[in-house]
């Protein structure tokens, strides 16, 4: 795996699980914990989201071949829904908004719920672990390797956590809706760059690069 093919990984996971999107939820989490918990509530939830993750990085294919669906049909599925969430973040309220008003309706809050589901191991994320893990085009050490940066991923997620009250000082809801919206117009590009490979692994679209001109050359 080349280095351009480690960032752009890098950046799918960082986009999908949202790090400083997840920073209200969890001032809204732990508005009750007391202070000195907060910070293993914040490992927990982090830990429960990378079990979740990774769970799905091992098993979601063989579950997807168990089922007779093909990766192909899966790559367009979860491009369409990616690209829906996408939508979601850009145009809808924002993540951080909706998550704890979610929270609010269903009266919890906790590690488990909003914070590690669906805020940080959230359905984009579990679909865009398992396209990263194809079996049948990934080696086994590139699948670690993947594993890899989804935990230095999570890693990051868990400094944002901790310095939670700190950022969020900074940036305020404000902040965090802007950087939302704008990780929902790269994740909207991705979307439709996992259909386009989805069509190409069905065979129903054949994808030529073209070479790039320039008027230097």
């Amino acid at each position: 795996m080349d280095l351009a093919a480690l960032l752009k990984e890098f950046i799918i996971l960082l986009v999908v699980i949202d790090p400083v999107g997840t920073i209200p939820v969890f001032l809204f989490a732990v508005q009750t914990v007391p202070q000195h918990l907060h910070r293993r509530f914040a490992l927990k939830a982090v830990a429960i989201s990378a079990i979740v993750l990774l769970a799905f990085l091992v098993g979601g294919q063989l579950l997807l071949e168990t089922l007779g669906l093909r990766l192909g049909s899966f790559q367009i599925a979860g491009g369409v829904i990616l690209f829906i969430f996408a939508m979601t973040m850009i145009f809808g309220d924002s993540k951080p908004s909706r998550e704890i008003e979610e929270a609010e309706r269903d009266h919890l809050a906790g590690a488990v719920f909003p914070l590690a589901m669906p805020s940080i191991a959230s359905p984009g994320a579990m679909l865009a672990i398992v396209i990263l893990t194809d079996n049948h085009t990934e080696s086994i050490a590139d699948q670690a390797i993947t594993a890899g940066l989804l935990l230095v991923v999570l890693l990051l997620t868990l400094a944002v956590l901790l310095a939670a009250s700190y950022v969020h000082r900074v940036i305020g809801n404000t902040g965090a809706s802007v950087i939302s919206r704008v990780m929902g117009i790269v994740l909207a590009t991705i979307a439709v760059d996992s259909v386009v490979g989805g069509l190409e692994a069905l065979g129903l679209l054949d994808v030529v690069p073209t070479a790039v001109e320039t008027p230097l050359v």
